[in-house]
């Protein structure tokens, strides 16, 4: 016997349980174990399609360059002002 068989056979005996036993259907319960083994088969063979190309990561923004000292004046450009958070007051407490 054959692993094949080995397994639908075991997997008609499951069906034959789960249905409660019944009497005359082991030719039904062995081609659906029939099928189910089939689908078994399949499922864990490998798959011979092409896969698709693992996407890579697109790239984002160019980075800004970091202001160098000019050579003719040897200074450094102006920093960006930056904005400072508000500063909230505190709500007035009724008496």
């Amino acid at each position: 016997m054959t692993s094949n068989e080995y397994r639908i056979r075991e997997l008609a005996y499951q069906i034959w349980q789960s249905e409660g036993c019944p009497e005359g259907q082991q030719e039904r319960h062995w081609h659906m174990a029939c099928k189910l083994a089939e689908a078994e088969l399949q499922a864990s063979a490998p798959q011979s399609r092409p896969r698709k190309p693992v996407a890579t990561r697109k790239a984002g923004p160019a980075a800004k360059p970091v202001p160098v000292a000019s050579a003719a004046n040897g200074e450094m450009p102006a920093k960006p002002a930056v904005k400072k958070p508000r500063a909230t007051r505190p709500r007035p407490t009724s008496p």
